[in-house]
């Protein structure tokens, strides 16, 4: 059940493009940024907003990589397992920011909800590679140690936006 507060921010999204229906993109873009990713609840109330069924507005969330139906952390990392970055070693990155978060392959979330740890396909940086993202933030020449330098520097930050 949504809160006052999350109707209240929805329309105001959706008010924002004119309730139109071919705008069902950008507006679930918008609530993802803000959740960082797409609650059950907000999709419903979204495809009754636009008149367009739940069934139509779940098609267009799976068939789009970029969204998610599972929440996600508050760093988003990426690592590219592409051609060019698998064979300049990305699977031994992945595995520090794995061991040192306590993921593996089935649970992505840490669960204080702090970071998520995904493979891609590709990220489009292939003469940077082996590469990772944060939050969209591209990590060229990633090594296992600059890994575990990037987690220690996120807690840190983290850590001390709750000072």
């Amino acid at each position: 059940m949504l809160k006052e507060e999350e109707l209240k921010k929805l329309d105001e999204i959706l008010t924002k493009y004119r309730y139109n229906k071919a705008s069902v993109i950008a507006i679930m873009q918008e609530v993802q940024k803000q959740y960082r990713y797409l609650p059950q609840d907000t999709l419903i109330y979204i495809a009754k907003s636009l008149g367009i069924s739940k069934a139509k507005i779940y098609s267009v969330a799976t068939f789009y990589e970029n969204f998610s139906l599972k929440p996600k952390g508050k760093y988003v990392i990426k690592i590219c397992n592409g051609t060019a970055c698998h064979v300049r070693k990305s699977v031994p990155i992945l595995d520090e920011f794995r061991n040192i978060l306590g993921l593996s392959e089935s649970k992505c979330t840490t669960d204080d909800m702090i970071f998520t740890v995904e493979t891609v396909s590709c990220l489009g940086a292939c003469g940077l590679a082996p590469v990772c993202t944060v939050n969209d933030i591209v990590h060229p020449s990633m090594t296992p140690e600059k890994a575990k330098n990037l987690i220690k520097k996120l807690k840190e930050e983290t850590a001390n936006e709750n000072l």
